[in-house]
Parts: C-alpha cells; structure tokens; sequence
C-alpha cells in the first residue's frame, strides 16, 4: 500500500503499541503490516524499534511508584533487592543468546512465513499450558516479590525463545512463568518489568547501531510513532491487568491461529 509516511507511522504506532505486551507478538505483526505498508526496508525495521521505545515508557509511567520504591530500597530493603536482582538474572539468558544468534535471525526468520509459523505454534503452547494450569491446583508464587531466583532463571530461558520472531516476548514469559509455579497475575506482571530492561537493552542497542539510516526529515514519522505507540500500549497494559484477573489466555490463542493462516494465505 501506498500512504504518507505520516499515516504508516500512525498505523505502526498502533500496532506496536497495542500488540508489544499482549501473547501475540509484536515483532511479528510488525513484520507482516510493514510488508504491507512497504515500509519494510532497513530504515523501516529502525524505525520500527525507536517506536518500541514509547511501549517501554508506557510501562514504566503505568509502574512507575513500584519502580521508585523498587530503586529507593536497592541500598536497604531485602526484598527490593531480592526483585532487582530476580530481574538481572532474568534478562541474562536472552541477552546473551540474543546477541549471539541475532544475525542468523534477522536472515532467516524476519519473514511472513516464519512468522506464521510461531504465531500458530505459539498458540498450541498456551492451550497445552492453560490446559495444564488449570489442571495443577493453587500456584506456588502468588507474588513477584516471593520469586526466587531459581524462578527468575526459569522465565528467562522461556524469554529465549521469544527471539523467534511471531513468537511473543510476553507469551513466551507468561507462559513460562505460569508452567514454573507462577500465578497468572504474578506471571503477567514480572513479564511486565522484564520488559523494561529486556525492550531498554535491545532497542537502545540496535538504535545506535544503525542510527546512521535515520535523518532528520525522519524526526516526525518517529514522533508520531513514538507517542501512539506510549498511548496505545499503555491502555494495552491497563486492559491486560484486567483482563487477566478473570480469563485465561485461550482467546490469544484463538487469535494466534486466525492471524498465522491468514499470514500463510496472503504471503502464499
């Protein structure tokens, strides 16, 4: 499709915003609406992970009293420290097989096909764990703060496989998090703070190393991506902490498996 670059701003604005913490996959709808948008050139894939900048924010403005005390009691508080540090050790796994393996990613599996693919299994992998969850009685962790860091390592290799892209960085912790122990509250909300340094750590580092594609006459698209995807991915947030205090994630699933054939039809 042919439209202003102000307009595939807005949609992708949209579209990260609304996809980056949900169990669908950001990454991959990315893909797929900017094949659509022809915006899926090299500058666009940049522009595409500055928007995922505005997503972080809207997490950490929807958490930003747990964040505050959180660093206000690294220096006293055991408990803060126990998170903090359950964090660090969640994010490790990722980053490192991330930045090992992120070359042979982009080449091999930044395409519609492989996209579907995830998305479709994927969503297998929730109706087998929400199967299972249902079936295991009370969880073990009903807090973040009661995670040890056993826990945390846990969730961070699931993390791992959300670097196959269609896969869903959050379905992957959620998910995870609920088959090691963790309630679905509790799974949803550390896959929420994991996101801050994971999403920091990835879009600041693949921003400055290709900040040479981006140029000044780029300033607004970013802008107008970059605040849609804050808006639009914090009422995301607010609706999934709803959301997940009385359903499953079966609907995801369901969802999950439309997108992945219709993907596989329109790219066949």
């Amino acid at each position: 499709m042919d439209l202003p670059p102000l307009v595939d701003a807005l949609i992708l604005g949209i579209v990260e915003g609304v996809t980056e913490f949900l169990p669908v996959s950001s990454t991959g709808h990315l893909i797929v609406v900017s094949d659509l948008l022809g915006a899926n050139d090299e500058k666009g894939k940049v522009f595409d992970i500055v928007i995922q900048l505005g997503a972080i924010l809207a997490v950490c403005w929807e958490f930003r009293v747990r964040i505050g005390q959180a660093f206000a009691g690294l220096g006293r508080d055991p408990v803060q420290q126990r998170f903090a540090a359950n964090l660090f050790v969640a994010f490790l796994p990722a980053a490192v097989v991330g930045l090992a393996l992120q070359t042979e990613i982009k080449k091999y599996l930044f395409n519609p096909t492989s996209v579907a693919a995830a998305l479709i299994v994927g969503a297998l992998v929730i109706f087998a764990v929400e199967r299972w969850y249902a079936r295991k009685g009370a969880p073990r962790v009903m807090s973040v703060y009661d995670m040890t860091w056993k826990d945390a390592l846990k969730v961070g290799i699931a993390q791992c496989f959300s670097l196959v892209p269609g896969t869903s960085r959050s379905g992957a912790t959620i998910m995870g998090g609920m088959l090691f122990g963790l309630s679905r509250a509790v799974a949803t909300e550390f896959s929420f703070f994991l996101a801050i340094p994971v999403m920091f750590a990835a879009s600041g580092y693949q921003l400055v190393k290709y900040r040479a594609l981006l140029s000044a006459g780029d300033l607004l698209n970013i802008a107008v991506g970059f605040v849609v995807s804050f808006v639009f991915a914090l009422l995301a947030v607010k609706a999934l902490i709803r959301y997940v205090a009385h359903h499953d994630f079966r609907a995801f699933a369901w969802y999950r498996i439309a997108l992945g054939a219709m993907v596989l039809w329109y790219f066949r």
